[in-house]
């Protein structure tokens, strides 16, 4: 069994020592963790090295048996200030984060290139990595064009995160992950949704942030993709649904998720 992980925004109204303790309870080995806001005011829970409630996270992450593998989420603005970054990316160093998750915000390209490459440079000695998401309504909208600035940057802790969802609403398809090397791709996030892409963009935020389905519960081709990732991909459950408890929410997200991935043997 591929040891699976829960996204926060499955269960984004739950404080990470919560969200870790019921990730474990249905099932989930790993978890990634909302500690910088997508926008200002956004929901997020800041972590600081020392503080109590950081030991606390800490102690709820080993007590549970569950690994932290990526923290979210850093937009890349015109605005940022790359530097300003170094406590976020040492509280997620200090509880054992694998990478940190990236978008891009700035219509800008050599500014937002040379955002992600400092970025990259930031995370480096800290041994994370730096994974850029790809969404249809960002300036980095497409796999291809996330490949692209990841080849640019020539960072070599730089990667791209796939979420199934992203990938098809861009038109993309699992046969164009053939064109990425796979040591670009560390990383999915998976759920379902239905076949058709909506209408608007409005539309496909709202369903991205709030509407997705189980895994195997709609129309997106997820064995095709699974089968064209490379074999030591991490698959993070990123599921927020209508579902209104919760517990039951994450549980079912394992469940639907576990059932999908077993037996399945992606590219080598």
């Amino acid at each position: 069994m591929i040891d699976l992980g829960l996204a926060h925004l499955t269960a984004l109204e739950l404080a990470p020592a919560v969200l870790v303790g019921e990730a474990a309870r249905a099932g989930f080995r790993a978890v990634g963790l909302r500690l910088h806001p997508t926008t200002p005011g956004g929901i997020a829970y800041p972590s600081k090295v020392g503080s109590p409630a950081h030991r606390a996270l800490a102690n709820a992450l080993k007590a549970a048996g569950v690994r932290l593998m990526d923290v979210e989420f850093i937009s890349l603005t015109p605005e940022i200030d790359v530097a300003a970054l170094s406590p976020l990316l040492e509280a997620s160093a200090d509880l054992g984060a694998t990478s940190i998750l990236t978008s891009s915000e700035d219509p800008e390209p050599a500014r937002l290139l040379a955002n992600f490459a400092a970025l990259c440079d930031l995370a480096r000695p800290l041994s994370l990595r730096i994974d850029l998401e790809f969404m249809p309504w960002r300036q980095v909208a497409t796999l291809a064009k996330a490949h692209a600035m990841v080849r640019a940057a020539d960072k070599r802790n730089a990667g791209i995160v796939v979420d199934a969802l992203h990938l098809s609403r861009s038109g993309g398809k699992a046969s164009d992950l053939a064109s990425i090397p796979p040591g670009l791709l560390r990383a999915m996030q998976i759920c379902d949704a239905p076949a058709a892409i909506p209408a608007t963009e409005a539309a496909i935020i709202a369903e991205a942030r709030t509407h997705r389905l189980p895994p195997g519960e709609g129309g997106l081709p997820l064995v095709a993709l699974l089968q064209a990732l490379p074999r030591d991909i991490f698959i993070s459950v990123e599921m927020p649904s209508p579902i209104t408890d919760p517990t039951a929410r994450i549980s079912r997200a394992f469940t639907a998720t576990k059932h999908l991935v077993e037996g399945l043997r992606p590219r080598a």
